[in-house]
């Protein structure tokens, strides 16, 4: 046994021991946070046990008033079995950085709703209750779990002293001070495939989780010839959180570090353990956030998808080469891929569940680019993709890809009653219409969405809750319109290369056929109420409402019953244009080009330059004249909050900014040879600290830095008092009309069709 590793951790915060556990759950649950190398787990079982001892092989689980003494010093979740174990849910939230959107799950509050419940015990693998995050080939019977354990046990206790003495973190030979309950989980990890690494085969492992003694030991099993189950003694290793006087200290240990095989993939090299593992869990424990959002690819399993996105990648990879867009092609390309390898498992696993055998239809409202239309329907699913506007890649994917331009307004001729699913993937203004549309269209119709930008039925939407991210609330209000539809709502993360990568699904509903006229009546009322008025509680749907006429002003069952002239109007002009709701403005068809790149240039040129007077305090800036020679130090000038210089510009000027995306941080943005906006705040860029970032870049950049050498006027050379702080040979810009370099034009490459 040697430790291999160990790291200090400052806890201001008073976040542990808790911390540690939150952050060994998202190791234990989410190992693919920290090894890329990985795709997920599966979690098989879990089990409170007994600490194995020498007078007593069996196991039994701790109860009374000790157990209770013991769960206080961590958060901990119930299992079905009773026992209390490390929460699974409790894990610090990562940021986009270290999980890429958003690899992070919540914490369920008490009093939680029973289906809230179910996905909680489905997202943790819990035996008894399995989901389909724990469906798979070759999955472990829950029992298995208790009979390896056992003779995991009778193993430490009949002869092997040392890893008796590894588990406890005691000597050779002694016993824990007292009985030790362990949470032990049997778990699946699924390795990830690429075009050099074919699918390598799921290992297996018992984590040991000791509470008490505030260890992780994580037990590989091997399989014989003969199909016979047993630890593997070869790569065990532990997690260890100790403390000596105030100080925290988190290990890492290996029980036999001369027989450790390092396979690159599960078993990664000790130095990587240290490197790596070691300061995630250090830096996890003492983050206090936690995350609003599911785990990853909670839904499906992990193993079909994985060979799925791999296969369709292969397939479709070329596409990257011919996109005709001027949008990134492999964002878009490979997030597209991933989409469709998450709806064909979740069809795949919904046909098995129905007893189905013919491909389920879809329509995608919203379709964009056809890609996630083009590969569902080569990959046999009937559907078409509908969209606004015509894209130039729409001709390269042949007649087997229907997609079709036009505008889709919510109302009784855009109705699909013959289809199986409704897709909204960043479908925009139709995002919130998309289960209202999918629940009229038939009983049967279910649906998919992928918001990302925020509308509401009839514009862009209002935020109405500052607690939560606004992510987040328009997520809950999303799924607050599909509960009004008579949907269970289901949410799940996909593994795309966006920040905004949480999916809604409604797969069946809250009532029978029977109920459709009472519930569409529940619908209307619903739509209609959300005309600035403020929405039910998050995860509970409306109230049945009274007779149409006599809703009262607050949109709610119990509000006066007085006409609403305005809702009264509001629907006239509806029925009239057969609407479900007026003031829903389609997309237009010519896309508008609105980051300030299109407005006049004397505007922009006077913008910039009243900012820069203001930063630099006032000071008469040069009208195009070289500027004045003089020996005082260059004046970079302070710095402005936005809404500081906002407030100090004329309004007619505010005006016109504002009906640009981004307004005036846009258009400074766009300015970046002049200004530098950074957390809200602008200030004048001083090019003297520029230079080594630009040393450090890419070749790429670099590349684009000498194309564009010279080709413009330096701004500051022509009206900073002070001048340009660089030399002329050293600015990028030319200091004069005699150094103007003409611009190069970028040679677009050749497609090949």
């Amino acid at each position: 046994m040697a430790e291999v590793g160990r790291a200090a951790v400052r806890d201001p915060g008073a976040l542990l021991p808790g911390g540690f556990w939150a952050a060994v759950a998202v190791w234990l649950e989410r190992p693919q946070v920290a090894n890329k190398r990985l795709c997920g787990v599966r979690l098989d079982a879990r089990r409170s046990v007994g600490f194995p001892r020498a007078e007593a092989c069996g196991h039994s689980p701790i109860t009374g008033p000790q157990q209770e003494e013991r769960a206080a010093a961590r958060p901990c979740l119930r299992s079905p079995s009773g026992g209390l174990g490390p929460g699974p849910s409790t894990g610090p939230e990562l940021g986009t950085a270290g999980r890429g959107p958003e690899e992070s799950q919540p914490r369920l509050p008490q009093g939680e709703d029973p289906r809230e419940a179910a996905a909680a015990a489905q997202l943790a693998g819990c035996p008894g209750q399995p989901g389909k995050a724990g469906v798979g080939e070759g999955d472990f019977p829950a029992s298995d779990l208790d009979s390896l354990w056992d003779a995991f046990s009778r193993s430490l206790a009949g002869g092997n002293p040392e890893m008796l003495a590894f588990l406890t973190g005691s000597r050779a030979g002694s016993q824990p001070e007292a009985p030790s309950e362990l949470d032990v989980v049997l778990r699946t990890v699924i390795p990830k495939t690429g075009p050099h690494c074919p699918l390598a085969a799921p290992r297996r492992e018992i984590v040991v989780q000791d509470v008490l003694n505030g260890t992780v030991t994580f037990l590989p099993l091997e399989e014989d010839d003969r199909g016979n189950v047993k630890v593997e003694m070869s790569n065990v290793y532990q997690v260890r959180l100790s403390q000596s006087q105030e100080e925290w200290f988190i290990s890492i240990l290996i029980f036999c570090p001369e027989k450790w095989h390092s396979d690159g993939i599960v078993y990664p090299k000790p130095t990587w353990l240290v490197e790596e593992l070691l300061a995630r869990l250090a830096r996890w424990s003492v983050e206090s956030k936690r995350s609003g959002f599911k785990s990853t690819l909670s839904l499906i399993s992990i193993i079909k998808y994985s060979k799925t996105y791999q296969m369709l990648k292969e397939k479709y990879k070329d596409m990257v080469k011919v996109w005709p867009e001027v949008t990134d092609p492999e964002k878009f390309v490979y997030e597209d891929v991933a989409i469709a390898a998450y709806l064909l498992i979740l069809w795949e696993e919904e046909r098995a569940e129905r007893g189905l055998t013919a491909k389920q239809s879809f329509v995608d409202l919203g379709c964009g680019n056809g890609l996630l239309v083009h590969i569902l329907s080569t990959e046999g699913h009937p559907g078409r993709g509908i969209d606004v506007r015509r894209r130039k890649i729409w001709d390269t994917y042949g007649p087997q890809t229907c997609l079709e331009e036009g505008a889709i307004t919510p109302n009784d001729k855009n109705l699909f009653p013959d289809v199986d699913w409704l897709i909204g993937n960043h479908s925009d203004e139709l995002t919130p219409w998309i289960p209202v549309i999918a629940a009229r269209s038939s009983y049967g119709c279910r649906f998919f969405v992928l918001p990302c930008c925020f509308f509401g039925f009839t514009g862009k939407y209002s935020r109405r809750q500052s607690r939560k991210t606004q992510y987040r609330e328009y997520l809950d209000f999303i799924m607050e319109v599909g509960l009004a539809c008579g949907f269970h709502v289901e949410e799940d993360c996909l593994r795309i290369p966006s920040t905004k990568r949480v999916c809604l699904i409604g797969k069946s509903r809250t009532y029978s056929p029977a109920g459709e006229g009472s519930m569409d009546e529940q619908r209307t009322q619903y739509i209609n109420s959300r005309r600035g008025r403020p929405m039910s509680p998050p995860g509970k749907a409306p109230a049945p409402p009274p007779p149409r006429a006599a809703v009262g002003r607050a949109g709610h069952p119990d509000g006066p019953q007085a006409p609403d002239a305005e809702a009264a109007e509001g629907g006239a002009e509806a029925r009239a244009n057969q609407l479900w709701l007026s003031g829903f403005q389609p997309r237009e068809k010519a896309e508008r080009v609105r980051n300030c790149a299109t407005l006049p240039r004397d505007f922009i040129d006077q913008v910039v330059l009243q900012v820069a007077h203001l930063l630099l305090d006032g000071e008469q800036l040069n009208t195009g004249s070289a500027p004045s020679s003089s020996s005082k130090a260059w004046n970079r000038g302070g710095s402005l909050s936005l809404a500081e210089v906002a407030h100090k510009l004329d309004r007619g000027m505010l005006q016109r900014l504002k009906r640009e995306c981004g307004g005036l941080q846009t258009l400074l943005r766009n300015n970046h040879q002049v200004f530098e906006v950074l957390n809200g705040s602008v200030h004048i860029r001083d090019w003297r600290e520029e230079k080594p970032h630009r040393q450090q870049c890419p070749e790429a950049k670099r590349k684009l830095f000498s194309e564009a050498f010279k080709t413009r006027i330096c701004w500051f050379f022509s009206h900073h008092p002070d001048g340009c702080v660089l030399p002329s040979d050293g600015c990028p810009f030319a200091h004069g009309p005699a150094e103007l370099r003409p611009p190069q034009t970028p040679k677009r490459q050749k497609q090949v069709l």
